[in-house]
């Protein structure tokens, strides 16, 4: 939902650093997967009940997908880059949920298993609209400087990523975030299902 306001400020806060490891000869990619092991390390954080680490893995994670970007963007953007970024950032999002529920599995299994299919639903809605768009040469006019075409809903990045946090700094609270947030995905899932269903209408 405000992830069309929030990337241009990512994108200004992160240039410099961007532009330093670029000049370093860091590619994109390696930064990517760089951002992505310190994710895992970050679920594997909050699996063993340490949610202050888990929180310092989630923080790493997205300063290395905010990076990666603009890198690409002063390198020039790869079609190996845009799949990357796509494919390792929705597994992170269901991986994350994983960890408090292994490190609590009384109260928080449920709770994630519910949020991770409600990911499958944001996830595959989100996939389904990109591929079409591309198809018939549709560009998202809200993020331009996306890899694939991006449509927007209730839950987006920035929203997760605030889900993410709060269960490092109340993991109490994880079951009743969970089910909170699953079902704000449930309505994302069935507004792009709506958006699917008017715009590929006709052929």
């Amino acid at each position: 939902m405000f992830d069309s306001a929030l990337i241009p400020l990512q994108r200004r806060a992160l240039h410099p650093a961007a532009r330093l490891l670029h000049r370093a000869g860091v590619p994109a990619d390696a930064v990517t997967l760089a951002g992505f092991v310190l994710g895992l390390a970050g679920c594997a954080a909050a699996a063993l009940g340490a949610p202050a680490l888990a929180l310092a893995g989630l923080a790493a994670n997205r300063i290395a997908d905010g990076l990666d970007g603009e890198i690409a963007r002063l390198a020039g953007p790869t079609d190996r880059g845009a799949f990357l970024d796509i494919a390792l950032d929705f597994w992170f999002y269901a991986l994350f949920p994983l960890g408090f529920a292994l490190a609590d599995p009384a109260p928080n299994a449920l709770p994630a298993a519910a949020l991770v299919a409600s990911f499958v639903g944001t996830g595959s809605s989100f996939l389904a609209y990109s591929v079409i768009a591309e198809r018939r040469g549709l560009t998202a006019a809200d993020y331009p400087t996306k890899g694939i075409f991006y449509l927007g809903g209730l839950t987006e990045g920035a929203e997760t990523i605030a889900l993410f946090t709060a269960f490092c700094l109340f993991p109490g609270a994880f079951s009743t975030l969970a089910w909170m947030f699953a079902a704000a995905c449930v309505v994302t899932t069935l507004t792009r299902w709506l958006a699917g269903w008017r715009s590929f209408a006709g052929r």
